[in-house]
């Protein structure tokens, strides 16, 4: 009897008979009124079923549904009335998604079966949602240690965009904030589809052919096409798909879409990547974004400000090792942040700098140690000490 039920009436008299009736049987709250019902739920939510008289003064039962599906979705809705006219049913089932609609005087036994059906509903609503977001979780994970196996500098390359996304969206007021940083994270995906010595080319500055600058120009793509198959992924597909294509509509991909059109996560991004991109090159973060003015229509200009003013404050430095703390390579441990990259004494780049360190890349770390001894020490972000009290 863990969930709880709210039954909304002006009439007091109606909602004492329900409590003395309902009480040994459900968890039941009651409230007088329309807005006594939202500022409950805002307080001591989340309710698994609502039922609502319709008339009541100030707003009606149809239009209290109607806020509480805006507000809280997976709430199921009753509505109990005695006025059982087909306008008054039909406006409630369209307007407050009425999950049942029942009629005064309705008998106890058939309000209890309501009930209990509303709960089964609510159970069925949070029981979909929470093997949704174990789906997507472990599907995000899975797709990021294939990237961290596949092309670690592509990881590492990720990894640094969502710790700057994180940050940015931190500083602003921003709806949905994690399909950005997962966007950020997987931003990379699409160069799984790269043959290596392209990647290796082009990273080493060498000149690359037409058919090799294709497929490159193609990686959000790919990377759209591979999240777009996993449920919620949608709209982090897009942002995905368009990185790189600039504010004024030139950019890949080559189509009419320009300005707000571009989903605003695709437009941060494309900022965060070219900023990432000049740092790598030892150019300072001020004379990058300097830069980035420059270049007349490639950025949203707001969101090219939005950098000014909130980087220096909230973005990490990607440092020099007198900011890490060294350790040995089997010291490193799940969780743990590298500030620099972890390399074979041949020059292997084994896990990019800003990487946080996950079961997967101990595992590489260790097979690649086998062939080849890794540089140490390990520079990562230092740990905090607990002061003991």
């Amino acid at each position: 009897m863990s969930e709880k039920i709210l039954f909304v009436d002006d009439d007091i008299n109606l909602l004492a008979a329900v409590e003395r009736n309902l009480r040994l049987r459900f968890k039941l709250v009651t409230a007088a009124g329309a807005e006594a019902a939202l500022a409950k739920m805002a307080a001591e939510g989340p309710f698994a079923v609502l039922v609502a008289d319709m008339q009541m003064p100030g707003m009606n039962g149809v239009q209290l549904l109607t806020e509480v599906q805006k507000r809280f979705p997976e709430t199921v809705r009753l509505m109990l009335t005695g006025n059982a006219d087909q306008h008054t049913a039909v406006e409630a089932v369209n307007k407050g998604h009425v999950f049942q609609f029942l009629t005064k005087p309705c008998p106890m036994d058939m309000l209890t079966l309501a009930l209990q059906a509303g709960l089964k509903q609510y159970r069925l609503i949070t029981a979909e949602r929470e093997l949704l977001e174990k789906t997507l979780n472990g599907s995000v994970k899975m797709l990021a240690d294939v990237l961290s196996l596949v092309d670690p500098l592509s990881f590492g390359r990720g990894e640094m965009l969502c710790s700057y996304m994180r940050a940015y969206v931190s500083s602003l007021t921003l709806a949905n904030s994690w399909e950005f940083e997962i966007a950020a994270m997987l931003s990379q995906i699409g160069s799984v589809t790269v043959p290596p010595a392209v990647l290796e080319k082009s990273r080493a500055g060498q000149e690359l052919t037409k058919v090799e600058q294709d497929i490159l120009a193609r990686v959000p793509k790919a990377g759209a096409d591979l999240l777009a198959n996993i449920p919620r992924l949608e709209t982090v597909a897009r942002i995905v798909l368009y990185q790189q294509k600039h504010y004024d509509g030139s950019g890949f991909p080559a189509n009419v879409v320009h300005g707000e059109d571009i989903p605003i996560g695709a437009r941060i991004l494309k900022v965060l990547i070219d900023l990432l991109e000049l740092e790598a090159q030892k150019i300072p973060r001020d004379e990058a974004l300097q830069l980035m003015q420059q270049r007349m229509g490639w950025y949203d200009p707001r969101v090219l400000d939005a950098t000014f003013a909130c980087f220096d404050i909230y973005l990490p430095d990607i440092s020099a090792k007198s900011q890490g703390q060294p350790v040995a390579v089997k010291d490193l441990q799940v969780g743990q942040v590298v500030l620099t990259d972890i390399c074979t004494v041949s020059g292997k780049t084994v896990i990019m700098a800003r990487s946080r360190i996950t079961q997967v890349l101990l595992a590489r770390l260790n097979n690649f140690a086998k062939f080849s001894p890794i540089e140490e020490p390990v520079y990562i972000e230092p740990q905090v000490e607990m002061a003991v009290v």
